[in-house]
């Protein structure tokens, strides 16, 4: 079984956010597979399973605040016998413009408050995340703040495409891995487009 856990912020205060895009898309692959999620109280998450290709895919979206994604994300790898090899975290990233994603088998957190707690609780680098970008702030507003804010329109206008892209890039480390992902989804617009 692998595990995807999309990270955000709970309420209905935050869902349109651009902080909530790991949430929203995991929340977007249990609707596009029909299933029902529910909420698992030992892992304080939102849990449904689905099967892509044959795979079964636990997929998560914690319910606590970004800074304490760390505990959920351990209690759901413990309670399910998943190795850091079996998980994907899906979360916002301000240097990646908006529209562009990345998945990558490890690294740092690269300042991501819900990274830096998953690190801290597993006490490892070593597991994948998909980075889904969402743009620097303009000049006049503080990263801070611009995490918390809603899509623009022409952001919204966008999200569809993005999405899909993200949804298909999830799918495809479920069932091929994170190499042959890699190779089909880190690439630039510019050589996408060729």
């Amino acid at each position: 079984m692998k595990l995807i856990v999309g990270l955000g912020n709970p309420g209905t205060r935050y869902s349109g956010t651009r902080h909530n895009i790991g949430a929203y898309l995991a929340k977007r692959l249990l609707l596009e597979n029909k299933a029902r999620a529910r909420v698992d109280s030992n892992t304080r998450s939102l849990i449904a399973k689905i099967r892509i290709q044959g795979c079964e895919v636990l997929v998560a979206a914690p319910l606590v605040f970004m800074n304490l994604s760390g505990g959920p994300v351990k209690a759901l790898l413990k309670k399910h016998k998943l190795g850091l090899e079996d998980l994907l975290i899906i979360c916002d990233d301000l240097d990646l413009e908006f529209g562009r994603i990345k998945i990558r088998p490890a690294g740092s957190s690269g300042g991501h408050n819900g990274l830096s707690s998953v690190i801290d609780s597993l006490g490892s680098r070593e597991f994948g995340r998909l980075r889904v970008g969402i743009g620097r702030p303009p000049k006049n507003i503080d990263a801070a703040s611009y995490v918390l804010l809603p899509f623009s329109r022409k952001e919204q206008a966008m999200l569809p495409g993005l999405s899909e892209e993200a949804l298909a890039c999830c799918r495809s480390w479920a069932v091929q891995g994170i190499a042959k992902t890699m190779n089909l989804y880190n690439r630039t617009k510019k050589e996408q487009v060729q």
